[in-house]
């Protein structure tokens, strides 16, 4: 099994590289996804994030309204740290959980791990490769406006509370330039596909 990490800044793309992925065959645990599901109500992380952030943060059906706790969160780094406090580790629990029985079903998969904190967190450390996906300042914030409604003040307090692109650039194995059109990006994406299968399966033979 080969464990591969994608990641980047908010709006680079990592997740349109990440279904590339799936597409030709990978098997996608989604970060934000399970953070979706840890939050659902009356969870243990929706007690403690409304303990924290107040009853305000909900929708009427008794959601978190992601937008209203993304502006309280990133407008307050010690409120942005006792976030990451409740939802990192159990989203950890919840990738090794979901790894495994990935590995019990294929133990020869490659499991794409979709996380905007990779680095962040320290969870690329636990990763066999790390895949970094780019993107212009001007492309993250159109994306980030697009798909959350936030203003651009908003949208770059965001993408400056995450580590310099340079910074996780360091880190990675491969890295994607999701900057011009969406066939280069698939282009990059499945070349770099071939290679992990390739370390895949010297893995495998060893």
């Amino acid at each position: 099994m080969l464990i591969v990490g994608v990641t980047g800044g908010v709006g680079s793309g990592k997740t349109t590289v990440s279904r590339i992925f799936e597409k030709e065959g990978a098997y996608l645990i989604d970060a934000d996804q399970i953070a979706r599901e840890l939050v659902e109500p009356l969870r243990p992380s929706w007690r403690e994030i409304i303990r924290l952030f107040g009853k305000e943060i909900l929708n009427q059906d008794k959601t978190i309204d992601r937008k209203s706790l993304a502006e309280k969160a990133f407008a307050d780094p010690e409120q942005r740290r006792l976030l990451n406090q409740i939802l990192h580790p159990r989203i950890k629990r919840e990738l090794v959980k979901r790894v495994r029985a990935i590995g019990r079903k294929d133990p020869h998969a490659i499991v794409i791990f979709d996380a905007p904190l990779l680095v962040e967190t320290g969870f690329h450390q636990e990763m066999d490769k790390v895949v970094v996906v780019t993107s212009t300042k001007s492309q993250q914030i159109a994306r980030l406006k697009k798909r959350s409604g936030m203003s651009e003040t908003e949208t770059r307090r965001i993408i400056a509370s995450q580590l310099a692109l340079e910074e996780k650039i360091k880190l990675a194995d491969y890295i994607v330039r999701n900057e011009g059109s969406i066939q280069k990006t698939r282009r990059e994406a499945r070349e770099i596909f071939q290679e992990l299968m390739k370390i895949n399966l010297q893995k495998i033979k060893r």
